[in-house]
């Protein structure tokens, strides 16, 4: 297997993989899809980059996903706590921000 580079290769498997998940459910690969599509959605308005595809250009991005879609997996929600939002995701993400305002 090789390793994810960008953001658009992630897949609900990589993140089932990463989660430690032995047997993917239906209910589960729908769960992690749609953590994957808050976890991008984040990370754009987080960042202020306006276009998806832009993420791809950011290797760092895609452990920003998979910690993201951990949290919202383990805590089974639909959204991100900024409260308590990881200091690695928190400083990936300041290192791109282009919403400094």
């Amino acid at each position: 297997m090789s390793a994810i580079t960008k953001v658009s290769e992630i897949t609900a498997q990589n993140v089932a993989d990463y989660l430690r998940i032995a047997e993917l459910t239906q209910n589960d690969t729908d769960f992690i899809t749609s953590c994957i599509g808050v976890a991008k959605d984040y990370i754009l308005k987080y960042t202020g980059i306006e276009d998806l595809t832009e993420l791809d250009e950011y290797q760092d991005f895609v452990i920003v996903v998979y910690v993201l879609v951990q949290d919202m997996y383990d805590n089974r929600t639909m959204y991100v706590d900024n409260s308590n939002l990881n200091t690695v995701v928190e400083n990936i993400l300041g290192l791109h921000q282009r919403n400094l305002l």
